[in-house]
């Protein structure tokens, strides 16, 4: 089988299912490869695990796609403050009402996500989903670029967009080259039932033994993400579920009382990756394909909905003799996204490095900078205005 098409987008995950909902409304036409169906799981039963803290630009942008439906909202929760806690009684506060905002970030589940996008998607009359599917070869010409899909279908476009992941077959057929950073930590996630309600706060201990943040989700139900050396990690994650759970209550210096499991507990190592570049010859990158931070922000699948958003809008802003697959107008999408993917790249890395250091010097600058931005406003509410953003 033989296709001709606009765009491709190899992987139909959150980021790339987003981006191909972006120009569902445009006149180009798309084929989503990806290597398994679209996530359509049930919304019945308990929250799902795997969860995300989205700024209130990209549910904007979701929620301006039509993404969502009227019972949905039951299943979302507003994050309005957040407590951070340094290891030496030091603690930043911040606010939704500080600048004058309802919410600083939205809870939202995967599955919920996923599904929603995947039924956008199945009506968009200029999609096609081609899964499981998995790419065989690509190649890329002057003026066109070839995919071959292991069961021999071919097909040709104007530009491959990868939203493949971290382990991109897209940026490594390309060429691309990449940085990693193994963390050698590991992230345990679970969902719990609290004995006191969570007041939609969000709460973030850091210390030179981990990273452990508490996301508020329905009344009284969290989700954690424990950031923890390997070998700490195991130890908790092999412990029966009443002591796991005694453990992360005291992590949180019981502040929201005893504490029950409500889902499984599920680990993942830890690592950060940089492409050297977003975009090459008719092929562009968005999502943990084009970088992998670390969790301790949240801001991982943020980055990649802008970046779906930013790639979308350069493609549909472009002048009329100018095609999708022009290196000029790919390079407008790399410099839009490039400085804020650095900074947020930075900003993660170092203070990852800095509370991973037990030194006296460590210890003070970290707990002697959160106690400063604490006690200056207007700081905080640049930081808050930069980060919903």
């Amino acid at each position: 089988m033989s296709i001709n098409t606009d765009i491709i987008v190899v992987g139909g995950g959150i980021v790339g299912a987003t981006f191909a909902l972006q120009l569902a409304a445009s006149d180009l036409r798309m084929v989503v490869v990806d290597r398994k169906p679209p996530e359509v799981t049930s919304l019945d039963g308990e929250f799902d695990h795997r969860v995300y803290a989205l700024t209130p630009t990209n549910m904007a942008m979701l929620e301006g796609l039509d993404v969502f439906q009227p019972q949905d909202r039951e299943r979302l929760t507003l994050i309005r403050a957040m407590e951070i806690f340094g290891d030496k009684q030091a603690k930043l506060t911040f606010s939704a009402r500080e600048i004058n905002r309802n919410e600083l970030a939205v809870m939202i589940e995967h599955r919920l996500l996923a599904r929603r996008l995947a039924e956008k998607l199945a009506v968009a009359s200029n999609v096609q989903y081609l899964d499981p599917s998995a790419p065989k070869s690509l190649s890329a010409g002057a003026d066109a670029v070839s995919l071959a899909l292991e069961d021999g279908t071919k097909i040709e476009a104007a530009l491959v967009v990868g939203a493949d992941g971290a382990k991109s077959w897209v940026r490594d057929e390309s060429g691309f080259s990449s940085s990693e950073k193994d963390y050698e930590q590991i992230a345990l996630v679970a969902n719990f039932q609290c004995e006191k309600n969570h007041d939609q706060v969000a709460r973030q201990w850091f210390s030179d033994g981990g990273i452990l943040a508490w996301l508020p989700l329905h009344e009284n139900i969290i989700s954690i993400v424990w950031s923890l050396s390997a070998a700490r990690a195991e130890e908790l994650y092999k412990l029966p579920a009443e002591e796991f759970c005694r453990a992360v209550a005291v992590g949180g210096t019981n502040t929201l009382g005893v504490m029950h499991l409500v889902s499984a507990v599920a680990r993942f190592p830890l690592s950060s990756l940089r492409s050297d570049r977003l975009v090459g010859s008719r092929v562009a990158l968005i999502g943990d394909a084009a970088h992998v931070i670390h969790p301790l922000a949240g801001q991982g699948l943020n980055l990649g909905l802008r970046d779906a958003a930013t790639l979308a809008h350069v493609l549909c802003e472009r002048a009329k003799p100018e095609n999708v697959g022009d290196v000029a107008v790919l390079r407008r999408y790399e410099r839009a996204r490039k400085e804020g993917i650095a900074a947020m790249y930075l900003a993660t890395d170092g203070l990852q490095g800095l509370f991973a250091m037990d030194s006296a010097i460590a210890v003070g600058l970290r707990n002697g900078g959160m106690r400063f931005v604490d006690n200056a406003p207007w700081l905080k509410k640049r930081l808050m205005r930069h980060a919903i953003g």
